[in-house]
């Protein structure tokens, strides 16, 4: 379609709705955005439209809300792009909030559109009305009512308002943002007699270009020089430190940490979710400190900490950190909130790692070879050796699994770890030789839901085959998703860790204390998956052994189509 004939699609609009509708599309579209979830619905039909009918951009339509929402956030997570959310009045708008608390606290830019009724029809009784403006709360970043169209309004109100929400969603601190959007009657594309070529009339340049019409610049992002003698002087108070690496956005910024190390010779505990864990051999990283600090009696012996990018999954990490005496912990991280659940952060600098990496290495002198590295190396060697003698045996578990998906999963492809147990039998097990992937995790909220519909949006981000690694709840709990999957672009395998019901909650110091543990707790279900495998159209494999699920999981990489490996283990005690 060429630009004209696209252009003329927008203006041509039977009335004000539909016009102020592809308006707001359409600057969205030229402020960056590819991606529109729709959620079908009456009162939202002209935003339906707008979104649907532009061949420009893509329109994933979904009848769940709370699996849209959480499809979006997996696509603008791998992607790094903004996403749109459209839904039409009523608890249809509540049901994206789940997705939009994970969007708010991974800070990832959402701009969601909710319909609403009229004011005039507030607070009447009307059909499908609720409360929804400031529905959201604190979890967006910005919110805003959007007036009823009207022609008393100038045209370029929806240009300015959707540059606002793009870069608002974009801004120092990402997230979502909302508008809600009122629309009277008429919400069919029905013709009325009013001249809104005329109303137009002022966005003949707009029109005529491709541009957005207001250009928000970035905000620089630097290290002061002050902020830098902070950090030397801090980092100069440290003899022994250990590197501490959660989420990271970027290649830079995990290339600067390595650099970062060699140069002050410290080890490096690297998260899973960090790109540093998996398919990284670097002599700095201790792969499965995981395992080591589970073993150890007593305080490590450091005396200071720099952390880059986001939480640790390890609760051993954590619990390691509370019996240091730390003299300084200097996190690097590029938002403002306070990321300190121990509080015992003591600078804070509000940046890219590579960045401040960037600017505070010229400024450190040779440093002496900690000890700590060189006993570290050897405790993660040892305990390579251990778990790879007690995994690679042809048994069924979750950490075995966990190994086995990494040294099979091709370069280069997405992987997305449920939360639960997963993310943690990865964090653990995971082989250091395994796979360079793209790793995400929903570990914003760290919910179970909406997990399947994440991950379908993770590989439409990617644009990559994506596997998922997925408890039974978080499963069982997302299936309408899997609707998603008959129409999605790109693969997904399914790793369904079924061990009938809560795994994860045997960690709790009710276990095997209470009556109640086994019924109000581990919820045991019984469900075998294959059914559901059917009800969708999905490939289904329930391997019996470690062998077999090699096998299989090789069998659905190399296959069309997304299938679904349900492996049945028992429950465990960790």
């Amino acid at each position: 379609m060429d630009a004209d004939h696209s252009m003329l699609s927008v203006i041509d609009q039977p009335n004000i709705n539909y016009l102020w509708a592809a308006l707001l599309v359409e600057e969205l579209r030229r402020q960056g955005v590819e991606y529109f979830f729709l959620a079908p619905g009456s009162r939202s039909a002209p935003l339906l439209f707008a979104a649907g009918n532009d061949k420009r951009v893509h329109s994933v339509v979904h009848f769940d809300e709370r699996a849209l929402a959480f499809m979006a956030c997996g696509y603008a997570s791998s992607s790094g792009k903004p996403a749109v959310l459209v839904c039409t009045s009523g608890t249809a708008a509540a049901n994206f909030l789940p997705g939009i608390i994970e969007a708010s606290k991974k800070k990832l830019p959402l701009i969601v559109l909710t319909a609403d009724r009229p004011p005039e029809l507030q607070k009447t009784g009307a059909a499908q009305c609720i409360e929804q403006p400031g529905m959201y709360g604190a979890y967006v970043r910005w919110a805003f009512d959007m007036p009823c169209p009207t022609m008393e309004i100038l045209p370029e109100f929806v240009l300015t308002t959707a540059g606002l929400a793009v870069s608002r969603a974009k801004g120092e601190l990402p997230g979502p943002v909302h508008l809600n959007v009122m629309f009277r009657e008429p919400l069919a594309p029905v013709k009325q007699n009013k001249n809104l070529t005329r109303y137009l009339s002022s966005l003949r340049n707009w029109v005529a270009s491709d541009k957005s019409y207001t250009v928000y610049e970035p905000k620089g992002a630097i290290v002061t020089e002050s902020a830098l003698k902070d950090a030397q002087s801090r980092l100069g108070r440290i003899r022994n430190a250990l590197i501490l690496v959660g989420k990271l956005s970027s290649p830079a910024d995990r290339q600067a940490i390595l650099l970062f190390a060699e140069k002050t010779g410290f080890p490096i505990f690297a998260d899973v979710t960090s790109g540093l864990r998996l398919g990284c051999r670097h002599p700095n990283v201790i792969a499965y400190f995981d395992r080591i600090l589970s073993t150890r009696k007593g305080p490590m012996d450091f005396d200071g900490v720099i952390h880059f990018g986001g939480r640790m999954t390890s609760r051993r990490c954590y619990e390691a950190l509370t019996r240091m005496a730390l003299k300084e912990y200097l996190m690097v991280i590029a938002h403002p909130l306070r990321s300190d659940p121990l509080h015992k952060v003591t600078a804070r600098f509000v940046v890219g790692p590579a960045v401040f990496i960037d600017g505070v290495l010229p400024l450190l002198g040779d440093r002496v070879f900690p000890k700590a590295l060189s006993g570290l190396r050897k405790a993660d060697q040892t305990e390579e050796r251990r778990i790879e003698r007690t995994l690679s045996r042809s048994v069924l578990s979750e950490p075995a699994i966990a190994r086995m998906v990494t040294k099979i999963i091709p370069a280069g492809s997405g992987l997305f770890l449920s939360n639960s147990m997963p993310v943690r039998d990865m964090d653990s097990f995971a082989s250091r030789d395994g796979r360079d992937v793209v790793v995400g995790a929903n570990r914003g909220a760290s919910g179970i839901d909406g997990i399947i519909a994440s991950a379908i949006g993770f590989a439409e981000g990617l644009k990559s085959t994506t596997t998922l690694v997925i408890g039974d709840l978080a499963f069982l709990y997302d299936l309408n998703a899997l609707a998603l999957l008959v129409r999605a672009g790109q693969k997904l395998v399914i790793v369904a860790i079924n061990n009938d019901g809560g795994g994860i909650f045997t960690l709790l110091p009710v276990y095997e204390r209470s009556p109640v543990f086994q019924k109000c707790f581990t919820a045991p279900h019984g469900i075998s998956f294959r059914s559901a495998a059917s009800l969708f159209g999905l490939k289904y494999d329930a391997p019996g052994s470690l062998t077999a699920f090699k096998r299989d999981y090789t069998r659905a990489l190399g296959s069309k189509g997304s299938t679904v490996i349900e492996v049945r283990v028992p429950r465990r005690k960790s």
